[in-house]
């Protein structure tokens, strides 16, 4: 197949690109480059991607209007991973136009590109910050995400709603994922793993926000490729049980469905840490500080209908991933 993958230069586009070029695919990568992080690190995963016969990388802005019409017109592709945003929590405090120009306009010309072209299934990068107040535990698309706490996650769950309303109009397939807390190598640095990582390795105290009883369904990269891929070769389809009577909040009578995607087991910070040090073989000071605004205390998703719909299993433990994770940072960051 032709697919588009947006934010192809970020964490999980590059990974995504990657496993959908092994597999024969033609992927076409947009990016802005923008400077939220490092652009060394996105150029950096470029140039792995580059030498792929199968990879071409255009530099493009989600909100170009123009720009995106005329790539999705010339391109034609089949499907499309949306994996380009503004992202994280405590930025959207202190930068909220940000996330207005690429998270909502910048998601409704890939609606546009798809509904226009005929895109057979639009699957994009949703959160599990949509969960918002919530305080069921596990996390399920079935529960209500009408309170969230950050802009961040308002834009998320707003693209939720608007690709209901192309699938409900257009017929488009679209399928959302709410990632939960993904890590691994060529992960960002605004990122907990790399933050402290490098407070480890610097001997500096290490801040741990809401005194480090946080529980976090931190979830390894190649887990989350996987639900991705998977998720792109089904293409989403009508509910035919769905009734407006009793409206079940992760499917519709639409060609439309939203699925967590996370490890399923739920870590407290303060093991996590453990972990990154046993793999640095350092220990650090440690900070305790309260929970930050925008933040949630806990989360843990709860993977039983992805796992039931497309085969879905995650099977990374934590101590295996952080080591994985560490071995990639001194190779890149100290080596």
């Amino acid at each position: 197949m032709k697919i588009l993958v947006t934010g192809a230069a970020g964490f999980i586009g590059f990974h995504v690109s990657q496993t959908l070029c092994a597999r024969g695919d033609e992927v076409v990568g947009i990016d802005n480059l923008n400077d939220y992080y490092a652009v060394s690190l996105k150029q950096a995963r470029l140039a792995q991607l580059e030498p792929l016969g199968n990879f071409r990388f255009i530099k493009l802005d989600l909100a170009d209007r123009n720009g995106m019409e005329q790539l999705f017109s010339k391109e034609k592709f089949d499907r499309v991973v949306h994996l380009g945003a503004q992202a994280g929590v405590r930025y959207s405090i202190e930068n909220p136009h940000a996330y207005a120009d690429s998270n909502l306009i910048g998601f409704l010309n890939v609606l546009e590109g798809c509904r226009h072209n005929e895109v057979e299934h639009l699957v994009y990068a949703s959160s599990s910050s949509v969960y918002g107040a919530n305080e069921t535990i596990p996390f399920s698309e079935e529960d209500n995400v009408d309170h969230p706490v950050s802009l961040y996650a308002a834009t998320k769950k707003a693209n939720e709603a608007m690709a209901h309303s192309y699938s409900q109009l257009y017929s488009l397939p679209t399928t959302g994922l709410r990632f939960f807390t993904v890590y691994g190598p060529w992960g960002r640095p605004d990122m907990s793993p790399i933050l402290f990582a490098d407070a480890i390795n610097q001997g500096k105290p290490l801040k741990v926000f809401n005194y480090g009883k946080h529980r976090r369904d931190f979830t390894y990269i190649d887990d989350i490729v996987e639900g991705v891929v998977r998720t792109l070769d089904r293409v989403a389809q009508s509910d035919p049980d769905w009734s407006g009577l009793q409206p079940n909040p992760s499917s519709s009578k639409a060609p439309w469905r939203v699925y967590n995607i996370g490890n399923s087991q739920p870590v407290e910070l303060l093991y996590y840490i453990e972990c990154l040090e046993k793999a640095f073989g350092k220990t650090t000071e440690k900070t305790l500080l309260p929970l930050q605004p925008g933040d949630v205390e806990h989360t843990y998703a709860d993977v039983s209908a992805l796992m039931r719909d497309t085969g879905y299993e995650p099977n990374t433990p934590i101590e295996e991933g952080v080591a994985k994770f560490a071995e990639w940072y001194k190779d890149y960051y100290l080596s």
